[in-house]
């Protein structure tokens, strides 16, 4: 008979007291036994037929010890059972008690799944920024850099081989004045005025998307705002890794290591995570809040349209990691919280 004590903790965890006893623990101690006792060799004896009296003292420390690794998980799934409380993380025993025909007495400190109160997200208080126009002045300055760069690739032209006066050794770029219809074409479209209008027209893509972004972050801040939760440590751990993920990513497009970057910080990592880990909660918080939301307002993602998006992946190689069912499952996930992340910009007034 299984007895149970289970205490809650900051930070998301509980600490569960349980108690077995012998008659409970025998059925898979004999099982552990007899599989290790039949495996040892021992000289002068044929393997698995050595007396119980010699083998019993060479494996009863591995029997202890396997039989815990097998008892302990089934006895925490059953302390669990008929209660509210889901494991996120790897539970962390403590063994109190134990020896063969006795009791077994252990704590298991689990981190679980916490629970989140959000605030009433249909009053949000989240404004689009205005859009900001692209001016002349924005499609000169693209103009420009496009015309030089352009110039930069042009050849010498025949008879121009005076060199540059900044470096006799380079020769001398033939300079063309102003941008016009020939450095147009090169560009792809067919005149100097096209040319203005087609980075007229992304700058304003670009602004429109960029002030969608800064919307949807706007919304995801009064989430945060509204969400309290006892935050996990484990999900915060996570989160920095995730931040240092990004940022290793970020200094190798630089052509930069590591080692280079904090160097020049003159940081440690672990001085990166400090600094990181106010806003490593925040954004924790803010992914469970939009989690409730999603709960809260029925938001789920179905089979055709996680395999819709699969479907979108052009890479076969990165397509079929999502044959398993882990990156599946996370990018459900990401689906559900884009989706209810819309729902929200719907509901927001």
């Amino acid at each position: 008979m299984l007895t149970k004590n289970i205490v809650k903790l900051p930070k998301s965890q509980i600490d569960i007291q349980i108690t077995l006893q012998w008659a409970d623990l025998q059925p898979k101690w004999d099982e552990v036994y007899n599989h290790l006792a039949s495996e040892v060799e021992i000289p002068g004896f044929r393997k698995g037929q050595a007396p119980a009296n010699i083998v019993g003292p060479r494996i009863l420390p591995q029997v202890q010890q396997e039989a815990l690794k097998q008892i302990m998980p089934a006895a925490l799934i059953q302390a669990l059972q008929g209660s509210t409380y889901v494991p996120i993380d790897y539970p962390q025993y403590n063994v109190t008690a134990f020896a063969q025909g006795g009791e077994l007495k252990f704590n298991a400190r689990v981190t679980v799944k916490p629970e989140v109160k959000v605030g009433n997200y249909k009053i949000l208080n989240a404004k689009r920024p205005q859009i900001k126009t692209a001016t002349e002045d924005d499609v000169n300055k693209v103009v420009a850099d496009l015309f030089n760069r352009w110039k930069l690739r042009q050849p010498v032209q025949p008879g121009n081989t005076a060199g540059n006066p900044a470096n006799p050794a380079m020769p001398q770029v033939p300079q063309t004045a102003v941008p016009n219809d020939e450095f147009a074409k090169q560009m792809g479209v067919g005149s100097l005025s096209e040319l203005r209008t087609k980075i007229q027209a992304d700058l304003e893509a670009d602004a429109k998307y960029n002030n969608e972004l800064d919307y949807e972050e706007s919304i995801l801040q009064e989430v945060e705002k509204i969400t309290q939760v006892d935050i996990p440590e484990v999900l915060v751990a996570d989160e920095l890794a995730r931040m240092l993920l990004s940022l290793q990513r970020n200094v190798s497009d630089r052509g930069l290591l590591m080692e280079e970057y904090l160097k020049g910080q003159k940081k440690t990592i672990d001085q990166l995570k400090a600094e990181w880990r106010p806003q490593a909660e925040r954004n924790v918080r803010m992914e469970l809040g939009l989690s409730e939301v999603a709960r809260q307002e029925n938001v789920n993602i179905n089979d055709a349209e996680l395999q819709a998006e699969i479907d979108k992946i052009q890479d076969n190689k990165v397509k079929q990691q999502f044959t398993q069912q882990e990156p599946q499952m996370h990018l459900r996930h990401a689906l559900r919280q884009t989706k209810t992340l819309n729902l929200l910009k719907t509901i927001v007034k």
